[in-house]
Formats: C-alpha cells, structure tokens, sequence
C-alpha cells in the first residue's frame, strides 16, 4: 500500500481504463478522488475514453459525484445504475456525449463479485420483460450504444438474462481508516455498500484499487472490524476532516445514528425529515396542502393493512413512509434500503440510503440476494409514469428541453420479486395545486403533463407480467388509488370533495377501468396532525361507497 494524494491518484487513471465508482448518493464516494479526475481532464485532455461503472446513483444533484464525468471525451461508455443524482453526466447521455446504458442496480453489484470469482456474468430473471431485456432495448438509453451487455439465455426450458462481466481497471472506494498494511474499516460510513466486491474485482482483473480514508492509525484493534484487506489495496489518499471531501453523506457531515453506535432510546430526537406528517395543525378553512403529504399517508394505510414483516422504502417520495410508520407506531416491521441498512427509520433527501439505528448493515450484492430472492414482504416505490396496462416507468421521461433520464436503481430487482408494491406519484406534474377544505380536497390549478399516458417511454414494470408472477400492485396518486388486476389498471377510490369526471377519468388515457363501485379514500389523510391508526381496520377500499357518491360504470 502506498500514500499518495488525489492529484497522484488521478494519474493513475489511464486512457481507455475501465473505472469501478463506489458510493451511494454521496455516502461512500471518493469524492476527493473523483475531483480530481475532472481537474486533471480539464487542464491536460487525459485521461480519455473511459468506462465509467456504477451501481447506486452518486451525486447531488448539481455537481458532486459521478457528476466529475460528466464531460465529453472523458467517458466513452457509462453504465450506471441510477442516473438522477448526477444531472450532467444524464445530460451527456440525453446529447449522445458518451454511450449510456442503464442495468438494475442489484445486478451491477453482484457482478463485480461475478468478475471477482471470474464467472461468466450474471445469469438471473431480473429484468425480463423490461427495457433491460433484449428484445425491448438491452438496456441501453441512448443511439449511440455500441455493444450487447445482456442476452437472452434459456435454461432447463427456463429464460433468465446473463449479464456480461467487463474487466475492473480501476476502483475508486472510500472507507473510514486505513492502516499501515492498507487494511479499512468503515466504522464512520453508514454502510458497507459494495466496497469488498469492486476491490476483489479490481485485484483479479488485474487492475488498480485506490481508497480514499479519513485517517490512518498503525493497526485495527480488531480483525473483524476490516472490510477491505489490505492485500487488496494498493494506493490510499488520506483527505482528513474534509467536509466537502468526507461527509458522511452529501447531506450530512456526520451523523452517528446512522452507524448504530448510539443506541435509540425513548428520548434520542427524531430529524425532521421530509417524509413527517407536516407542520402543527393549521386554522380551519381553505389552504395549501401538499401532494407529497397525501400520497404517503395514503401509502400508510397499505402499510397498516397487509402489516408486512420486511420492507423496502425507494428514494424520494416514498421514503418519507419510513418516518410515518414510526410516528404512527405500526408494530412488527422492519424497513430495510437496498444499501444495506436493516431496520430503524430510513433517510431521506441526500442522506438517502442511511437508515437512523439500524439494527443491523450487511454488503449491498447481499441484501439484493436477499431481495431477488422474495426476501421482502413490500415494497414502496416511485413512479414517473404508469399506462393502463399496469406498466410503470421510473427511468427515461418527459420530452424535449424537460427529457430527463432518472434510471431505475434496485427498481427492476424489487418489482420483480416483492410479492406487495405501492408505487407512488401524483396523477398530473407540473404547476400542479391542490387546496383542502374540511378534509375535502380541491384541484386549484391542474399539472400540465399527465402521468397515466396510453404507454410509458421506458418498461421498468411490465404489469402483464408481473400480474402471471402474482405480484400485486397498488398505485396511490394525490387524488386517487388504483389497483393492478389482471394485468389492467383500475380505479378504485377517489379523494373525497372531487368532480371525479372532470378531475380523475378527464386524466386518464383510454384503457383505465374503474371499479364497479367505487370509494372514497381515507378521510384520515386529509386531515391534519399525526395520523390515528387503528392497524386491525383496513384501508377504504374494503368499505362501501357513500350514497353521496356516485357509481360510476366502466369505460
């Protein structure tokens, strides 16, 4: 092992190399490293043509992380799993800058322990019948992709997908500690994420591993407490207390209840979090309400009702129902995030991917093993787009100056092996205004892009499929609920207070069935203040329809 600086690190990198990225959002990611790539390739054109390869999204939505790429000639090929949290490097794909591709997030963590063992890819059903899979694209997400990364393989009469390995040239991986024998521990990181696996397939590609740690000491005090030997590492960039360089996330310098070394106690504070039930009740009369706070507390309900033993919560909007869950106090679950973390309540915003006083953290591939196996009970979930076939789109969306590739992350693995989903998103975006009055709700000004669309840009979620694996599916939206049967969306309830023709069916493209009766949706989220759950009552969509409403026939 031997110390160097960034700039050092950086010109290690040689032209051509293909370059494994650890990280997720911000946490894990060698910031410092990276930097200094993009420095070294705007002042000396070098290094070019690069592999970029990564499973979670790393960046911050500006310029941080995987963002440090983002520039023509830099990159020739970027496979990434999550796209959304680095907008430059999305916008080099959208212009044809570099080619994109786009495999689920899970996948690319368990290949580099394919590449690590030098196996030939991997062989899986995640990803059929999605974009990913060959017949609807290969999951490439722009004309400029050049190579097959995935065949359609048969097995015992079975199809599965294989995805190719590629050689590790270099990794770039952040750990806590390093000591003198290259040894590193994570115990300031809030997970592990995948850094042993990029290592091992780095080491066995023949290629470089190069480490950025907070601090050097001569030697662990435990064994156990390495997660990467130092055999495996051969250059270490120490970057001190840097908080621009070393923040435990990018939202978040450090926080130690995302490490479980603080025990959770009655009287530990919980974070204000953008998934909270809001602000202290507001005066009676009309108001501003978010949509965001609707949908999660309508996405509650589903929660309360199946009481599943172990859940995903995706990034965004739906991992606010972490924080719900816990203040309504809804016993016998545990959240889980793909990153690692299992139990406690799951960060949000640019801390996603930690959880507050997990009670465990295992490696990344293993919790996706974990998860494409039927681990978990239910998922909650984005969605960008829906069509009446069920399909759902989270990964390549809207048109023109608004197009944005967001990719699916863990979407594809979790969809495709949770028995119970919740995806979650407003019905219209854009401009969108809502206004509540006595738990009525009242469209003030309406989106100016529908959401349900007569087909989604991009299959993430094939409902038609999903629907012959049993899978059941709910989509919650501001104003509405729907439910996936028989490989057809329908409608199932509607917020209390709407003109449903004019503010639900006048938004759905041809297709959409609708219940043939009916209800309204819980008048509990609509109002202010913690919600009050009794867990044995069920959500409305087990009740009758008030007489005041009326039933609507099926178009």
């Amino acid at each position: 092992m031997k110390l160097i600086s960034a700039d050092d690190a950086a010109a290690l990198v040689e032209c051509g190399s293909t370059v494994a990225s650890a990280g997720f959002l911000g946490a894990g990611h060698a910031e410092a490293i990276t930097e200094a790539i993009e420095r070294r390739f705007l002042r000396d054109q070098a290094p070019r043509d690069l592999t970029l390869i990564y499973s979670a999204g790393q960046g911050d939505r500006a310029t941080r992380g995987v963002n440090h790429f983002c520039h023509r000639g830099l990159t020739r090929r970027v496979i990434g799993g999550h796209w959304r949290s680095a907008p430059g490097l999305a916008q080099l794909a959208l212009e044809e800058g570099t080619e994109a591709y786009n495999l689920p997030q899970g996948v690319i963590s368990q290949l580099y322990r394919a590449i690590a063992g030098r196996k030939p890819g991997v062989i899986t059903p995640i990803g059929l019948h999605t974009f990913v899979d060959p017949r609807h694209g290969g999951g490439k997400l722009n004309q400029r992709c050049s190579e097959d990364l995935v065949e359609l393989i048969t097995i015992a009469g079975e199809e599965y997908l294989r995805y190719k390995p590629l050689p590790i040239d270099c990794a770039l991986i952040r750990a806590t500690t390093a000591d003198a024998l290259g040894n590193l521990s994570a115990e300031h990181e809030p997970f592990h994420h995948e850094l042993l696996a990029i290592a091992q397939a780095a080491r066995n590609s023949g290629g470089i591993v190069i480490a950025q740690v907070k601090r050097l000491v001569g030697a662990h005090p435990q064994a156990r407490a390495v997660c990467v030997p130092g055999i495996l590492v051969d250059y270490v960039v120490v970057v001190g207390e840097h908080p621009h360089h070393h923040s435990m996330t990018f939202g978040e310098y450090f926080n130690p209840a995302y490490t479980g070394l603080i025990p959770r106690t009655k009287t530990t504070p919980r974070r204000a979090r953008s998934g909270s039930s809001g602000p202290a009740p507001m005066p009676a009369g009309p108001r501003p309400v978010d949509p965001r706070r609707i949908i999660q507390r309508r996405a509650l309900l589903e929660l309360a009702a199946v009481r599943p033993r172990t859940v995903n919560l995706g990034v965004g909007m739906p991992a606010g129902v972490g924080a719900l869950s816990r203040e309504a106090g809804i016993p016998g679950i545990v959240l889980t995030v793909e990153s690692g973390p299992i139990g406690g309540t799951p960060a949000d915003g640019l801390s996603f991917g930690a959880a507050e006083h997990p009670q465990a953290i295992v490696d990344e591939p293993a919790q996706f093993d974990f998860y494409d196996g039927g681990g978990l009970d239910m998922a909650f979930l984005g969605m960008a787009e829906a069509d009446p076939h069920g399909n759902v789109n989270v990964g390549l969306f809207g048109v023109g100056p608004w197009r944005r590739i967001a990719g699916v992350g863990g979407f594809i693995n979790i969809t495709q092996s949770t028995r119970e989903l919740v995806f979650m998103g407003t019905l219209t975006s854009g401009g969108l205004q809502l206004m509540m009055d006595d738990g009525n709700l009242r469209i003030e000004r309406e989106g100016r892009w529908r959401k349900l669309v007569p087909q989604v840009g991009l299959l993430c979620f094939n409902g038609e499929y999903a629907s012959r694996q049993a899978i059941r599916a709910t989509y919650v939206t501001e104003r509405a609920v729907f439910r996936l049967q028989a490989g057809r969306l329908t409608l199932c309830e509607v917020a209390p207070g709407l003109d449903v023709e004019r503010d639900v069916l006048a938004q759905l493209p041809p297709g959409v069935a609708v219940a043939p009766s009916l209800c309204l949706m819980d008048a509990r989220v609509f109002q202010d203040g913690p919600m009050a759950l009794n867990t044995s009552t069920l959500p409305a969509h087990h009740a009758g329809l008030p007489p005041k409403q009326p039933r609507l026939a099926a178009r």
